[in-house]
């Protein structure tokens, strides 16, 4: 009874890891740029002393979903998505660079160019910080152009190229905070290349490829799944308390 009841309780702890990733999902389904996240479940031997004599499921995230989330129109000309493949750099929380989606721009009072979780972006020649401006204008290269306060409208000098990237899909993953990073990189190790090949568009953002329908469906399943194992451990126990109660009425 005990490798039942075993089974069905690395089952039920499993369920909720999976049950956490797809509500993740969902709840980042209206968020700018977000990539979502794959499960998936492989039984996994117990090592001990000797033989293996269980398993158990195993939940994993394997990889992210990369494909592109739909356009939004907005109209703004710090609203910016990338075509095709690629990456924004934006500065972490560690003080490293990571790569994000999400083009929802705008300049702080310390003329730092931010998205819209506050992280600062980073040009071609460091931190974005843009000098205070009149009018504000990001061409397709990324370049970023601006009128500065008191001149002129002839006056439009370029100030910083937004850095963009494009490292091989395979080398990346996930972290905590959402922002992805070149796997098993180390502080000082050579940066991701800027990609000349990247073009954006104006005026858009890019939303979440979440399938809002496909990602309830899942969490509404491991719901059940979670359920049928509360339900063995339950039956794993009357068994044992009826076993015990036999034998000690022989």
């Amino acid at each position: 009874m005990d490798r039942a009841l075993y089974i069905a309780m690395s089952g039920a702890k499993q369920n909720t890891v999976s049950q956490t990733a797809h509500s993740n999902n969902l709840a980042n389904a209206s968020t700018t740029g977000f990539r979502s996240d794959y499960t998936q479940s492989r039984a996994q031997p117990v090592f001990g002393d000797h033989f293996p004599t269980r398993a158990f499921a195993m939940a994993e995230r394997p990889a992210s979903d990369l494909r592109q989330g739909p356009l939004q129109e907005t109209g703004r000309s710090l609203d910016v998505t990338i075509e095709g493949p690629g990456w924004f750099v934006v500065e972490g929380a560690d003080g490293e660079e990571a790569y994000t989606r999400a083009g929802d721009l705008s300049v702080d009072p310390q003329g730092r160019l931010i998205n819209g979780r506050g992280l600062q972006l980073l040009s071609d020649g460091g931190p974005a910080v843009i000098p205070p401006f009149e009018t504000i204008e990001i061409a397709r290269d990324g370049t970023v152009s601006i009128r500065a306060q008191g001149e002129g409208s002839e006056a439009v000098a370029e100030v910083l190229q937004i850095r963009m990237v494009n490292p091989e899909t395979d080398t990346l993953e996930k972290g905590p905070d959402g922002l992805f990073r070149i796997r098993d990189r180390q502080p000082g190790d050579p940066a991701a290349e800027i990609d000349p090949n990247m073009s954006l568009v104006s005026g858009f953002i890019e939303g979440s490829n979440v399938n809002a329908v496909t990602e309830l469906t899942q969490v509404l399943a491991m719901n059940r799944q979670y359920e049928m194992q509360v339900k063995l451990m339950k039956t794993a126990d009357e068994n044992s308390a009826a076993t015990t109660q036999l034998l000690s009425a022989q």
